[in-house]
């Protein structure tokens, strides 16, 4: 059992290091080849926490057989309990709070009807001018027009009333 549990840990030890170093160059270098490996339905099946799972097993499993006294069954079970509790806890600990935090700065000219935002370029009664709306976690300037047909001065906060062919049709927001 000695050799399972030392190429267990060997194995988890080297995807740890060639996925911290060359993980980006190898997804680069493969262009989604490997995506069909992806396992998108389980997401308690990530490869960062089942790999950690088995160097966990390997690493007790060699621990256990060298400075306890139980029997290599024993030792075997006690070792994939822990490297169940250790890939639970790599994904409820790691895992998934870095999913949570993740945030995109993408998003559709639809989801900026209703948003509010301010005049930094002067709008005139029938021309152009331009708004910055906050969009996520970030600002994002766009061509804006009056809705009203009334000229709206530099600083003034407005709301988007409709999108169209990517100008901002926005009115004077009044509280």
């Amino acid at each position: 059992m000695e050799g399972v549990f030392l190429g267990c840990l060997f194995g988890g030890i080297f995807f740890a290091i060639v996925s911290v170093v060359l993980g980006d160059w190898l997804s680069l270098a493969l262009d989604g080849m490997l995506d069909f490996l992806s396992l998108d339905g389980v997401p308690v099946l990530q490869p960062t926490a089942v790999v950690g799972g088995i160097t966990v097993f390997g690493g007790a499993g060699l621990l256990l057989e060298h400075h306890s006294g139980l029997g290599a069954i024993v030792n075997t079970v006690i070792a994939v309990l822990l490297a169940v509790i250790a890939a639970i806890g790599i994904y409820l600990l790691y895992i998934r709070p870095m999913e949570r935090s993740e945030q995109s700065t993408g998003y559709s000219m639809k989801e900026l009807n209703g948003m509010i935002g301010d005049v930094i370029v002067p709008i005139p009664a029938t021309g152009f001018g331009e708004v910055t709306v906050k969009v996520g976690a970030g600002l994002t300037n766009h061509i804006a027009a009056s809705f009203d047909g009334m000229a709206i001065p530099s600083g003034t906060r407005v709301v988007v009333i409709r999108v169209e062919a990517h100008t901002l049709l926005v009115s004077k927001l009044e509280l």
